[in-house]
């Protein structure tokens, strides 16, 4: 069996801010890579693309708060710099009917 993905050394390079920060986009890689994983079977980062991380975006977080989100949006960004990709990401906001649907 192999060693599991190090989400913390992946991203150690490019965190910065306060260690509650870094520790909420560690934690944040970390469940995202988890959904990832669930889905579409891709365990490390490097597997990724663009389409993984719009879907966790635009599917997972349906039902969180804008603020929620919007972290969640943050470290996406940070994961995309990281794997020196040039993906952008819009965070669309929720309207009244998609809450009570």
């Amino acid at each position: 069996m192999s060693k599991p993905f190090d989400m913390e050394l992946f991203l150690v390079g490019e965190m910065t801010g306060s260690y509650a920060t870094r520790q909420r986009h560690l934690c944040q890689a970390k469940i995202i890579q988890a959904e990832i994983a669930k889905r579409w079977q891709r365990e490390t980062p490097w597997t990724w693309q663009r389409k993984h991380l719009a879907w966790f975006l635009e599917h997972r977080l349906d039902r969180h708060s804008e603020m929620t989100r919007y972290y969640y949006f943050l470290t996406v960004r940070l994961l995309a710099r990281r794997l020196q990709k040039t993906w952008e990401f819009t965070l669309r906001a929720r309207t009244d009917v998609d809450m009570y649907d």
